[in-house]
C-alpha cells in the first residue's frame, strides 16, 4: 500500500543525524544558534509531527521555535567558609523536563495566547530546541473551528503553567502510574476487564454498561419493569 508523505518525514526524524538528513541537521544547527532563544516561524520543521499534535495551516495557529540551555544546575564553588553540606553545588535538579520550560517560555513570551503542544527539532552540546504550538483563543478561524474551540473555554487558561498540556501531565506522573485511580492506565485497564466480560458497549462516547444475560432475560420475560 502506498504511504503518505508524512510517513516518509516522520521516517527521517527517526534518525535525524545521520545521512543526509545529518548534514541538513548540522546546517539547521549552525543558524540556529546565532538566533535569539524564542524565534517565530512561518511553518513547523517537522510537519508531520505537528499536524499529529493538532496544528493547522490556517490563520490562529503561531509556531514558535524555543532554545532551552542542557545540562543541571550546578552552581559554583562558594570561595568562603561553609561546611560541605552548605556549599549548595549538587542536588539542583529541575522538577520539569525542557520541553515543559520551553512551553512555559514560549507562554509567557505570547501571554495572549495559549499552548497546544510542543515537539522536540534538534540539540547540539549546549541546547535542545523545541517547537511549541500556539494558538489565538481570540481569532475568529479559531472559535468557529470544532476541533480546537475548546481551547477558548475559560478553564482552559493558562493550562501550560498549570501542568495540563502533554508535557506537563508527564512531569505530574500522568503518563505512567502504578495504576492509581484517575490516570490513563488505570482507566485503560479498567475499560479493558469490561471488554473481556462483554460490559461494555463501544458504539458512542459514553460507553454505556451492558446488563448481564441474566438481568436481561428476566427483562424481556416482564418479570423486571
Amino acid at each position: 500500500m502506498a504511504q503518505s508523505m508524512y510517513h516518509y518525514v516522520a521516517q527521517l526524524w527517526k534518525r535525524p543525524y545521520d545521512g543526509e538528513m545529518g548534514q541538513l541537521m548540522k546546517q539547521r544547527l549552525m543558524e540556529w544558534r546565532r538566533q535569539p532563544a524564542i524565534v517565530r516561524i512561518d511553518k513547523p520543521t517537522r510537519i508531520d509531527r505537528a499536524r499529529a499534535l493538532g496544528y493547522k495551516a490556517k490563520p490562529g495557529f503561531i509556531v514558535v521555535r524555543v532554545r532551552v540551555r542542557k545540562g543541571g544546575l550546578r552552581k559554583p564553588r562558594p570561595n568562603k567558609g561553609r561546611r560541605p553540606k552548605r556549599m549548595g553545588i549538587y542536588g539542583f535538579a529541575p522538577a520539569k523536563s525542557l520541553r515543559l520550560i520551553a512551553e512555559e517560555r514560549a507562554a509567557r513570551k505570547y501571554p495572549n495566547l495559549e499552548v497546544l503542544n510542543s515537539y522536540y527539532v534538534g540539540e547540539d552540546g549546549l541546547y535542545k530546541w523545541f517547537e511549541v504550538i500556539l494558538v489565538d483563543p481570540h481569532h475568529p478561524a479559531i472559535r468557529n473551528d470544532p476541533d480546537i474551540n475548546w481551547i477558548t473555554e475559560k478553564q482552559h487558561r493558562g493550562r501550560v503553567f498549570r501542568g495540563l498540556t502533554s508535557a506537563g501531565k508527564k512531569m505530574r506522573g500522568l503518563r505512567k502510574s502504578r495504576g492509581l485511580k484517575h490516570t490513563i492506565k488505570y482507566k485503560w485497564k479498567k475499560k479493558q476487564k469490561e471488554r473481556e466480560l462483554k460490559k461494555r458497549h463501544e458504539a458512542h462516547r459514553g460507553a454505556r454498561l451492558i446488563a448481564p444475560d441474566e438481568i436481561r432475560e428476566k427483562y424481556h420475560k416482564g418479570d423486571l419493569q
